[in-house]
């Protein structure tokens, strides 16, 4: 079958983004001392380069067949300004050598000295990825997205995307919903959930000040928007208050303890019927190939809590609350619907 105008124009723009953020990938990469492999993961196989592009791509394919569906809008992810872009790129390989300092510098690389005192939970005081000023600066607020893009090769967005589908069936036939997203970050996927859902209202939730005032400018031509500075744990609201609830890459970054409560927490805020849409890494068992990888990511790129999440049980992480009701693979991801009962 022939293919259509609107996939040529897809397929061209996202070939072109992956080329953008696979090449610096490949270049920090060249600029970068790979952490030594421990004598645990050594001979294990691991993903090449082919196979990971060719998931990418299948990634992109599926996001494709979801837009020609109309199960969403096709992405506005392109650069508007290539020269924002392009100092985007400038300020990432800036900042790498400082990375890089982090990630060989022992115990002191895995310290936030410049972070605020009393203000923030000791767990969430870390340069998480060995970012500069881990999630409390304003630098870093402005260069998260692009970091991520660049580690995921131009993936990231097309990931986040996939929770548009299961979140559009949560949301079915309820009228006047409620969405809360918590570890919101800079917006990015409350974006996408507004540019489908323009009258929905909408709640972000996160820790850091400095990425929900990116939020706030990503999200400011939509109304039926609040940001809220509060804990995932200690969430400030009365029960059964949302339809539904994200939680994108952030169940990874959180301790053992935390995350039991913040899964907790979720099934005290959600109506009965309600959902919870989970967009995280994949885990230990979803892709074997990947299991290693998965086992030295968190050496690389400073994930202290991340070795625990792959190697949770979500579905008893959840109980008895919530009820697994769909799990979908996208590329290095996987987005897990979970279900609370009539009750």
């Amino acid at each position: 079958m022939p293919r259509s105008v609107g996939n040529l124009a897809y397929n061209a723009a996202q070939a072109a983004r992956v080329s953008w953020f696979f090449g610096q990938k490949l270049l920090a990469a060249r600029l970068s001392r790979p952490v030594p492999l421990p004598d645990r993961l050594k001979g294990r196989p691991m993903p090449d380069r082919q196979k990971i592009l060719a998931d990418l791509w299948a990634l992109l394919q599926q996001d494709w067949r979801n837009i020609e569906r109309g199960l969403y809008l096709p992405p506005e992810d392109g650069p508007s300004n290539p020269l924002a872009a392009f100092a985007q790129a400038v300020d990432f390989f800036a900042d790498l050598r400082a990375v890089e300092a982090r990630r060989h510098g022992g115990r002191d690389g895995r310290k936030l000295s410049e972070a605020p005192p009393g203000r923030f939970p000791s767990y969430y005081l870390q340069p998480f990825h060995f970012q500069t000023g881990g999630y409390l600066s304003e630098g870093s607020a402005e260069r998260y997205d692009h970091q991520v893009e660049v580690l995921f090769g131009g993936g990231a967005a097309a990931m986040r995307r996939q929770a548009l589908v299961p979140l559009r069936a949560a949301l079915q036939g309820r009228r006047a919903a409620r969405l809360l997203d918590i570890g919101c970050g800079t917006g990015r996927f409350l974006r996408e959930v507004k540019r489908n859902h323009p009258r929905l209202e909408v709640v972000g939730l996160d820790l850091s000040p400095y990425y929900l005032a990116v939020a706030r400018r990503e999200l400011s031509a939509w109304s039926r928007v609040r940001i809220v500075e509060a804990a995932a744990e200690r969430l400030p609201f009365a029960e059964a208050q949302f339809d539904a609830v994200t939680a994108v890459y952030l169940f990874h970054e959180l301790p053992p303890s935390v995350r039991r409560a913040v899964a907790a927490e979720i099934g005290r805020v959600l109506k009965p019927g309600g959902s919870l849409v989970l967009v995280d890494s994949l885990q230990k068992g979803d892709e074997p190939l990947y299991d290693a990888m998965l086992d030295y990511f968190p050496l690389a790129f400073h994930e202290p809590y991340y070795a625990s999440y792959v190697a949770t049980d979500l579905d008893r992480l959840f109980e008895p609350g919530l009820r697994p009701a769909e799990s979908l693979p996208a590329y290095f991801s996987k987005i897990v619907r979970y279900h609370r009962d009539h009750y």
